[in-house]
């Protein structure tokens, strides 16, 4: 059993300052995804540029808790649930709880195990397979991410997040700026009802993957 008195101080207390320094261990990666539409789908990973900066400006912030010490948090956070899913191995929602408190301390691999556990009892939960498939980018599988995405537009051709994401997995992971233009052209299309600021972010993505794309001058992307 762990000396919790041996602990470090971040071991045990994670600050929101803690969760928005680490989370740049995710932009090492090429992107941060997101969430147009939050609902039930999380944005455990998605944060500015911006924040870790701000962050470690602050003299009163803590210091960033190392990979180690995240994975204990995690471990102590899903211990009660894990117990209650040993009894209860065919509880989806229970396993996608357990998934979610890995997503939140970045233990990438260990939430897409619960995930996909989850979803292998409740395959159409759409949200549930956005949150895998960043996940499973956020691990180094690019492919893997982007397939899973495609089964969550076979299963909701209109989903925002699913066509958002897909778009910044072609263009960041994949090198494919016109893929990414594709998906995202896609989503204003099925997606009238997008609000302004909305529309406009993802237009100047667009804007920016088709000049990436050497799309030629006169050409516009189509909206």
């Amino acid at each position: 059993m762990t000396d919790q008195s041996q602990q470090p101080p971040a071991a045990t207390a994670w600050t929101a300052a803690q969760v928005y320094i680490t989370a740049a261990i995710c932009l090492g990666l090429g992107i941060t995804l997101g969430y147009l539409f939050r609902g039930s789908e999380r944005q455990a990973s998605a944060v500015s540029t911006s924040a870790p900066v701000q962050a470690a400006s602050n003299p009163a912030t803590p210091s960033m808790p190392t990979i180690d010490q995240m994975k204990h948090m995690a471990e102590k956070q899903a211990e009660p649930l894990i117990a209650q899913v040993e009894k209860d191995p065919k509880n989806a929602d229970l396993l996608a709880k357990v998934g979610r408190i890995y997503e939140s301390t970045h233990q990438f691999k260990e939430a897409a195990d619960y995930f996909q556990k989850s979803l292998a009892l409740k395959p159409d939960n759409v949200a549930l397979r956005n949150e895998m498939a960043s996940c499973l980018y956020y691990t180094g599988d690019v492919d893997g991410a982007l397939k899973e995405f495609e089964r969550s537009l076979k299963d909701d051709p209109k989903n925002p997040n699913s066509l958002f994401n897909m778009g910044m997995i072609r263009w960041r992971g994949k090198n494919d700026a016109a893929g990414a233009v594709s998906a995202w052209q896609e989503l204003l299309k099925l997606n009238p009802s997008l609000d302004d600021q909305k529309k406009a972010e993802v237009k100047q993505m667009i804007a920016d993957a088709s000049q990436h794309a050497g799309m030629p001058q006169g050409e516009k992307p189509k909206f």
